[in-house]
């Protein structure tokens, strides 16, 4: 072969060696599993063989053994000759001597994080180069995402840190829902690094009222990822086109023209929208982590992520308590998007006390309710069947770590075939003062503004 086998520091003998480790070394793989990618590598095939490493891993939840990547390679490798390299690179990294393995283990994050700042430092260069000042701020977010690659650690500062951004009256920089009165009472909406819950019974609105914040969060140019389990992505796409063009789902076809100039209007803002289906009872948190991080690999900075539904998640791990499981995916979801720095939202079904509700509340949450203990903002939606014959219905905010909770929206237009949800029709709210209403709805307009300014500048 004529692979060049030196890589420099880190290099060639080194990632040799890291793969057989993560092959023959359980612990030790599922230590670094999370951090590591097929990127990293510098050779072709090692970078096969880790995607080969990682897609049994997200399947089978354990690392594979060498009989098993030998039968995924003469699976999944359609090229003779790429099955041979990759045959005799298993062969090199099966036979590696891992003496020195204690070394291995203890820079195989310096790895990761070196290979990530390499990726890092020529985006930088590129901004550079370009001259685009205003894109300076980017190059220390590059900077420091590369550098805390596979730490796990959530942050420490001192308590006098960047006191001036503090003081601002948007330092959380939330991404807006789209609707005014939810916007209003989280302060903006969903900054990143937090997390929020829809609850509601089967059939109310779930998968309406993520598809909104997801498109909302589009039109402002953010870059984001809705992932669903149960509906089919062609709905989905109809539900969209249904927010941009006010036309019912089930009309859609009626106006080929009107949707199809539109998707040509869409295809210019300045953030990407990407739908991904993925079996249901079949994935973990840690699964979706992976596909999240791959995406971000890829090129695409996720800004926001919308999980239909939380439910359709399996824990990472077994536990006798099944409700500990279902706090534990909680869990698990807030430190992804607290890792990865990205909002967060998702959705959970009521139990059978919810069906007949007027309002939804937490004691209603279908299974576990240390569900209900974790994350930001969690709001109820509820619809008798009065309520779903004229298409409204009652939404709580029932916890915020944001803003005022037990607001109440009563009676408001909950439109499942238009997807409108309009709180300006609401009887009831409770607690809020106009001149604060006022001042989240100047915050808003200020961030809509900032996110058009990006649009056009990236136009």
């Amino acid at each position: 072969m004529s692979e060049n086998k030196n890589f420099g520091y880190l290099g060639y003998s080194f990632q040799l060696k890291l793969l057989n480790l993560t092959i023959t070394d359980n612990a030790f793989f599922q230590s670094i599993i999370d951090a590591i990618l097929p990127k990293y590598f510098d050779n072709q095939y090692f970078k096969l063989i880790m995607q080969l490493i990682k897609e049994y891993y997200e399947k089978y939840n354990t690392a594979p053994s060498f009989d098993a990547l030998d039968q995924l390679t003469r699976i999944e490798i359609s090229s003779e000759m790429a099955r041979k390299y990759i045959f005799d690179m298993l062969k090199e990294i099966k036979d590696a001597d891992f003496a020195d393995h204690l070394f291995i283990k203890e820079k195989s994050i310096k790895f990761c994080k070196q290979q990530e700042l390499k990726k890092a430092i020529k985006k930088v260069e590129n901004i550079m180069e370009k001259g685009d000042f205003e894109s300076y701020d980017k190059c220390e977010e590059y900077i420091r995402d590369a550098i805390k690659i596979g730490d796990g650690d959530l942050g420490s500062f001192e308590i006098f840190t960047e006191l001036e951004k503090l003081l601002e009256d948007d330092y959380r920089h939330p991404i807006p829902t789209g609707v005014d009165g939810l916007d209003n009472i989280l302060n903006g909406g969903l900054a990143k690094g937090e997390i929020g819950v829809v609850l509601a019974p089967t059939g109310v609105g779930k998968t309406t009222m993520l598809t909104r914040f997801a498109n909302t969060a589009f039109n402002m140019g953010y870059n984001v990822l809705q992932i669903f389990f149960e509906d089919n992505p062609k709905i989905i796409q109809r539900k969209h086109f249904t927010c941009w063009t006010g036309i019912p789902n089930d009309e859609l076809s009626n106006h080929k023209e009107t949707v199809l100039d539109k998707a040509d209007e869409m295809k210019k803002t300045g953030g990407k929208l990407i739908l991904k289906k993925l079996p249901s009872d079949e994935m973990t948190m840690l699964q979706i982590k992976n596909q999240v991080r791959k995406i971000i690999s890829e090129g695409t900075k996720i800004d926001i992520v919308l999980i239909d539904y939380i439910d359709c998640i399996l824990p990472d791990r077994s536990f006798n308590d099944e409700w500990k499981g279902e706090g534990s995916v909680m869990r698990k979801f807030e430190g992804m998007c607290h890792e990865l720095n990205i909002a967060g939202w998702t959705a959970t079904q009521g139990n059978r006390s919810s069906i007949s509700s007027d309002v939804v509340t937490t004691d209603q949450m279908g299974g576990s309710i240390k569900k209900a203990q974790v994350g930001h903002v969690i709001i109820s939606v509820a619809k008798t069947l009065q309520q779903k014959e004229m298409g409204l219905a009652t939404i709580a905010i029932v916890k915020s770590r944001l803003g005022k909770d037990g607001v109440i929206f009563e009676n408001c237009k909950f439109d499942n075939g238009t997807l409108e949800i309009d709180t300006e029709t609401t009887q009831t709210f409770l607690g809020f003062e106009e001149e604060k209403t006022n001042r989240n709805r100047e915050k808003i307009a200020r961030a809509l503004q900032r996110r058009q300014q990006v649009i056009n500048k990236n136009n």
